[in-house]
Formats: structure tokens, sequence, C-alpha cells
């Protein structure tokens, strides 16, 4: 079974959202990891990374992205 997970990462005091799809926490921590690396020329030190939401997909899931949403 297939989840949709969102993720916050704290990069240099800056917050940014991953979204990923995985089958397992463990598979969508990993895969954290490497869309950080394919959106950045250099990986870059990375302070924090916390999982915010995670949904079983099926139609019609998703999550909204606010810039005022996040709990730090």
């Amino acid at each position: 079974m297939m989840n949709l997970y969102r993720f916050e990462v704290t990069i240099k005091n800056e917050l940014c959202h991953v979204v990923i799809v995985a089958d397992s926490d463990e598979m969508a921590f990993q895969l954290v990891d490497i869309e950080l690396e394919k959106r950045f020329l250099k990986m870059p030190m990375v302070n924090d990374v916390s999982l915010y939401e995670k949904k079983q997909i099926k139609n019609g899931a998703g999550f909204v992205l606010t810039n005022f949403e996040t709990v730090l």
C-alpha cells in the first residue's frame, strides 16, 4: 500500500516542504535525501527532517502547502 508523505526540512534555518510517495516510512525518508540531491547542485547541510503528514493514497488524497502553516 502506498502512502503520501509530507516532510518539513530545515536547511540553513529555512524551511522547505518535500512531498514523497512511498510504501514505507523508511523508504520515504530515503527518498527525501534523493529529492534534495536532485534539487540542489551541492547537497546542503540539512538541520532537520520531520515527517509532518502521512496519508494513504486514494482517489482525492493531497496536501495544501502554505507558508504560514509550519510549526517551529
